[in-house]
């Protein structure tokens, strides 16, 4: 699957006629494909893997076990929203493993973006084999790899571990049924297929999750103050009207701390860095004006509630040159 490529003259899929032609397509492939084996699925939760979950269940029934590991790096109430979505509600063939310490104890001390990035892909495969192991049938390994992914990359613009092969000593075959459709088109497809609107329109997260968000060697502290801090720009988000209608909106806190005043008191604490983002293709990115009084208030209450943070920024830098994530 891994040589198919988006071909130049393939018109952008913007209508449920559209959609539904890929579906159809797309069911009668991944049946070809896959024929009476069973296909292990990195269920994360968000739009790609969920509509590649959709698409898989839609062609081969229970042959789908999907898998969501938590990796200590999800956004805060991920987890059980996934398990509630999925498992009570679609009656999906869930797995749910919890592998947070494994994850941040491989990632404890590494620095380089890069790195991190191979560590958490390297382990969420490691992860899979083992679910594999335990399961009789499994041919196929499943992922959202979409169009994005692949340019960059292509490009040497960043590691995508949903972008590359499986270790030689695995015997998966890739099936990735969304890899030639950009975001947008992703989400038409995923409304067609009957997806809630708050998982097809859910704002994107990376593979990576919170380690992204948290540069520099991971520590559970500041990765506490990225998650908590995170939990309330959305919710303000939420409250204002602007879920939704941003496509991306997310905190950053780095590795570095400057000097601040509680209490009457000096504090020496860490930044939060706060990103909102409007794009169609991921290709450019364009910053959300926020209101100031909404800043203001997402300041006091970040600073407030979130141990270790003393500063509150705004990233106003479009893409190019900066991309979405950090690292």
């Amino acid at each position: 699957m891994s040589e198919i490529r988006r071909p130049d003259d393939m018109v952008r899929i913007t209508t449920a006629q559209l959609a539904d032609a890929f579906i159809a397509e797309q069911v009668e492939l991944i049946k070809k494909q896959v024929g009476d084996k069973k296909v292990l699925l990195a269920l994360s939760g968000g739009v790609d893997s969920s509509v590649v979950a959709a698409l898989l269940i839609k062609a081969i029934g229970q042959q789908l076990v999907c898998v969501h590991v938590n990796h200590g790096l999800l956004r805060k109430g991920e987890p059980e929203q996934v398990i509630e979505v999925f498992r009570n509600q679609m009656n999906a063939n869930l797995i749910y493993v919890d592998a947070t310490d494994r994850f941040l104890d491989k990632l404890a001390g590494v620095s380089d973006p890069e790195t991190k990035r191979k560590i958490i892909g390297g382990e969420f495969i490691e992860v899979f084999a083992e679910e594999a192991r335990k399961l009789d049938g499994i041919s196929f390994l499943a992922q959202g790899t979409i169009w994005p992914d692949i340019l960059e990359s292509e490009a040497g613009i960043k590691a995508h571990h949903n972008a590359g092969g499986l270790p030689e000593d695995m015997k998966f075959e890739l099936v990735e049924p969304v890899r030639i459709l950009f975001k947008d088109e992703v989400r038409v497809v995923g409304k067609q297929l009957g997806l809630p609107d708050n998982m097809v329109y859910r704002q994107p997260f990376p593979g990576p999750g919170l380690g992204v968000r948290c540069p520099g060697a991971i520590t559970r502290d500041r990765l506490a103050a990225v998650r908590e801090s995170d939990a309330i720009l959305r919710e303000e988000f939420a409250k204002n009207g602007l879920e939704g209608k941003v496509w991306q909106y997310f905190t950053v806190v780095p590795d570095f701390k400057s000097t601040g005043v509680k209490d009457g008191k000096r504090t020496f604490d860490w930044p939060c860095i706060i990103r909102a983002i409007n794009t169609t293709d991921v290709m450019e990115v364009t910053v959300e004006h926020l209101p100031d009084a909404l800043i203001d208030h997402l300041v006091n209450r970040i600073i407030a509630e979130v141990p270790g943070i003393n500063r509150v920024l705004f990233d106003y830098t479009p893409k190019p040159p900066a991309t979405v994530e950090y690292e």
